[in-house]
């Protein structure tokens, strides 16, 4: 069965994009080239496919626009194109959230997938030791967490098909490559076998570390569940959401924090 995330947002394999429901707002998509994020890649110099992914931010149905702006939140969705990016599947740059001047935090984000299968891959740190690692696995509704300040990125778990996801943001959402393109890359690469599994092979500009792989979790604590999309939760209590753009409400809980 396919998964809807009810926010009327359709991702378009070709070209690769978005189209938007009646009474939905979003602008034109953003396509990222394969020459702006090798920086980031294993094999700066590899082939594959161009544009690599599409990406619109600040879209959803207008029932809740205004809330969205008050709260400081908004919604974004990518579609990554299927292929190889050398050794790697395609996959999003590795970033940092810049520090939001409005809150004083680098915010945290909530990952859900559309289409596909996807890993979300996060770090703590990126210095010499990056700190815990982690590579979730998820599919179609699954949601994950990806904590302030924590470097991340999101790959196809499937190089054959199109991934497609969406996401809730602070407003003040920028993304910092700088420290990332120094290491080019995160601490771990996903490499494709070659029966079309994923396997991960670390970084050496970075202290080696423990990889944890492994499906999302429940984040009740978070005030939110798995068993409902993303969107439809937010549209019937959008307060649940308060500490994507006000890190502060769960200071304790990120001290402790697993995705």
């Amino acid at each position: 069965m396919k998964f809807d995330p009810g926010i009327g947002v359709i991702p378009v394999r070709q070209p690769l994009g978005f189209r938007y429901e009646a009474g939905v707002f979003g602008p034109d998509p953003e396509r990222r080239s394969l020459d702006a994020i090798r920086r980031s890649l294993r094999d700066p110099d590899c082939s594959g496919p161009d544009p690599v992914y599409a990406i619109v931010m600040d879209v959803g149905r207008a029932e809740i626009r205004d809330q969205l702006n008050e709260r400081m939140l908004l919604f974004g969705a990518v579609i990554y194109a299927s292929g190889q990016l050398g050794k790697e599947p395609v996959r999003s740059q590795g970033h940092v959230h810049h520090v939001s001047s409005h809150s004083g935090w680098s915010p945290p984000e909530i990952y859900e997938i559309w289409e596909g299968s996807a890993y979300v891959y996060m770090q703590e740190f990126v210095a010499d030791n990056p700190g815990r690692c982690y590579a979730i696995l998820a599919k179609p509704g699954d949601k994950v967490v990806v904590p302030p300040a924590w470097a991340h990125a999101a790959i196809s778990a499937d190089a054959s098909d199109f991934m497609a996801l969406g996401a809730l943001c602070d407003r003040e959402y920028s993304f910092d490559y700088d420290a990332v393109r120094k290491r080019n890359g995160l601490a771990w690469y996903p490499i494709v076998t070659r029966d079309g599994k994923i396997e991960w092979v670390p970084n050496p500009r970075y202290e080696e570390t423990a990889l944890e792989v492994r499906t999302p979790r429940e984040y009740r604590e978070l005030g939110f569940v798995q068993q409902d999309s993303l969107y439809k939760q937010a549209a019937r209590q959008l307060d649940r959401f308060a500490w994507v753009s006000k890190p502060v409400i769960c200071e304790e809980a990120w001290k402790h924090f697993e995705p």
